[in-house]
């Protein structure tokens, strides 16, 4: 897989621990990559991260992306050839709550760590990981291209524009005899592990666990959902790509990709819920039909991946279907028909084990429909 770039590479994630950042290391360390993770904390109990037993794994350094002299040291003593860059106060509503943690996490620490790839000699690549959110939303049907208005109107999303800008400028100012340096952009990703607050699936999972109905806040907002490794696929190819400095029909240096399904795969909140109720037991979920709460998110929301089509030769792989199945057999796995396996003897062996052959299924379907990158 990626054309076994990673194989002894020294890959430098930050954010590792996180939901997308822990299925990141998981792949990466598959692959034979020596792994570095840089993250302020693991963000949830339970989390992916700790189910996997990944501290172990990797050298894992905790500490805030806000602290430059932090970070500094942390790609120095390393000495990464490819930085994924993920860490980020992730969600739109505590955006409003804590919109100045919000800009210094996602703006200014993207700075911080633009700054110290500029200081360290021997850096290859670097992606950096924002948001679908990062566009100017005006709810069109259309899917957003790379090449249309940064913006956002709450917090999050005004901060996820703030660190391409930053990007940009570093393409420009400093990096054009550089590492090579990409922008990616997704969203609404789904799949086995995550349990942040004000998500449908870790909401989902959380209360049939605890054998409660789930309260749903927008049944009707629109997204293109997605499992988590298709997006991280993209990623991963773009950062063997730049690694490489393969010849590809548009130079991929300086350049910015979305990463989503297909774009007629849509579904609503709703739908999501409707889809995950036959393989738990017991769901039930009950629906705020007014789906506002004081506090405003776009209701639809997608991303044209054209460019990543013509140029990566990427597109995601799974139907929805086979989404909702990953992601359902994953906390079933987890939980083994209940919450009591989480302080279970051996958990840490047995979910990293299942993610890596969720990993290997993933890449197999990829491979069958013809990915360059999925080939042996």
């Amino acid at each position: 897989m990626f054309a076994n770039v990673y194989k002894n590479r020294r890959v430098l994630i930050t954010g590792h621990t996180g939901f997308k950042g822990t299925w990141l290391t998981a792949w990466l360390l598959s692959l034979g990559a020596k792994v570095a993770g840089f993250a302020v904390d693991i963000p949830s109990t339970p989390s992916a991260f700790t189910s996997l037993g990944l501290q172990s794994k990797i050298n894992h350094t905790q500490a805030d992306i806000r602290d430059s002299a932090a970070i500094l040291r942390a790609v120095q003593e390393f000495k990464p050839h490819i930085i994924f860059h993920m860490a980020a106060q992730a969600l739109v509503r505590p955006s409003y709550e804590d919109p100045g943690y919000t800009f210094e996490t996602n703006a200014m620490g993207t700075l911080h760590l633009l700054e110290a790839v500029r200081q360290t000699p021997g850096v290859e690549a670097v992606v950096c990981i924002t948001s679908d959110k990062c566009y100017r939303n005006d709810e069109w049907v259309w899917g957003y291209r790379e090449r249309d208005h940064l913006g956002g109107e709450d917090p999050y999303s005004a901060s996820k524009a703030c660190a391409e800008i930053i990007a940009h400028s570093y393409f420009k100012s400093f990096f054009k005899q550089g590492p090579s340096m990409a922008t990616v952009r997704a969203g609404n990703v789904i799949g086995g592990g995550d349990w942040a607050v004000d998500r449908i699936v870790p909401d989902c999972a959380r209360a049939w666990a605890a054998g409660e109905p789930v309260v749903i806040r927008s049944p009707q907002a629109t997204r293109p959902w997605q499992h988590v490794l298709e997006p991280l696929s993209g990623y991963l190819w773009l950062g063997a790509l730049l690694a490489t400095k393969a010849e590809t029909p548009l130079p991929l240096n300086q350049e910015s990709f979305n990463f989503g399904p297909a774009a007629d795969v849509n579904a609503t909140v709703a739908q999501v819920a409707d889809a995950l109720a036959p393989h738990w037991a017991g769901f039930a979920a009950e629906m705020d039909r007014n789906a506002v709460q004081g506090k405003k998110e776009c209701t639809l929301l997608k991303l044209c991946c054209d460019k990543a089509l013509a140029h990566l030769h990427w597109h995601a792989t799974l139907p929805f279907t086979e989404t909702i199945r990953y992601t359902a057999e994953w906390y079933r796995a987890f939980y083994k028909e209940g919450p009591k396996a989480e302080a279970e003897q051996g958990l840490e062996e047995r979910m990293f084990a299942f993610t890596l052959g969720q990993i290997g299924a993933y890449a197999a379907a990829a491979n069958k429909a013809g990915l360059a990158w999925a080939k042996e």
